[in-house]
């Protein structure tokens, strides 16, 4: 499709379809506009294809987040608001386009899922990480507000209590907590054939039912106010004079 995502069709062994998104943006597929923009044109092509299972992959690292690169070149002109404004709702608009498609959406997690990046995890319907993998929200370090649904989606799946913890703490989650929290259904070390074989043994009918019915639609539109209230919160955190300092002082050469 582009340099920064590719898709697939391909078969399951029990002989259903299959879209296989596979990013490969540059900055371990870092959440810039232009990367954001070929992630939701593969969603409407899996819309329009009519295939109901899909399975997301990355590289060695799943996704590094928001580019902390831009974030500071945009904040160092007075145009952090505007640079957030590219970047968030799309990423918002993802995590909400997952979970309301009827498709059972699941990902294979390799190295790191940190900031927002983890929305597209949470908002995975079946998900496989290797030992090695881990998820962390790193907002309190760079002084972001939280988006991809750290507050909006987590909460519904682990509980408020377990998710403010995660994020004030800015704590390291592996594969195996991330199994115990429900996140991923399997640990494996090759988690793209893992993810596949969870994603052939689902019955489609009974999967995207069971969906639904989590994702009601009075949780939906819950979810959809909360990712609406992150974005506005990140906007009103990213321009100040701490978070230039903070941005600045992280993107400093050590040693």
């Amino acid at each position: 499709m582009t340099e920064r995502v590719s898709i697939d069709e391909i078969t399951l062994p029990g002989s259903e379809r299959c879209f296989k998104l596979t990013m490969k943006a540059p900055r371990a597929n870092a959440l810039e506009p232009e990367f954001l923009a070929d992630l939701h044109r593969a969603l409407d092509d899996l819309e329009q294809s009519g295939v109901q299972k899909a399975l997301i992959v990355g590289g060695r690292n799943f996704s590094s987040g928001g580019d902390v690169g831009r974030f500071l070149e945009a904040a160092q002109t007075n145009s952090a608001e505007e640079y957030a404004d590219q970047v968030v709702p799309f990423l918002q608009d993802l995590v909400w386009r997952m979970i309301t498609m009827p498709v059972l959406f699941a990902s294979a997690l390799r190295g790191a899922a940190t900031g927002g990046a983890a929305g597209i995890v949470f908002a995975s319907d079946l998900c496989t990480a290797t030992p090695a993998a881990f998820v962390q929200p790193y907002y309190g370090v760079m002084g972001y507000a939280p988006d991809g649904g750290w507050t909006a989606t987590l909460p519904e799946l682990i509980g408020a209590g377990a998710a403010q913890s995660w994020l004030m703490a800015n704590h390291r989650h592996g594969g195996e907590a991330l199994m115990q929290f429900g996140l991923v259904q399997s640990v494996d070390e090759a988690p793209e054939e893992r993810t596949l074989a969870l994603l052939d043994h689902v019955e489609i009918g009974s999967a995207l039912a069971t969906k639904s019915l989590i994702w009601t639609p009075e949780r939906r539109a819950r979810v959809r106010a909360a990712l609406d209230a992150e974005t506005e919160a990140f906007r009103t955190l990213i321009g100040r004079p701490e978070v230039l300092a903070r941005m600045t002082q992280f993107l400093q050469p050590t040693g």
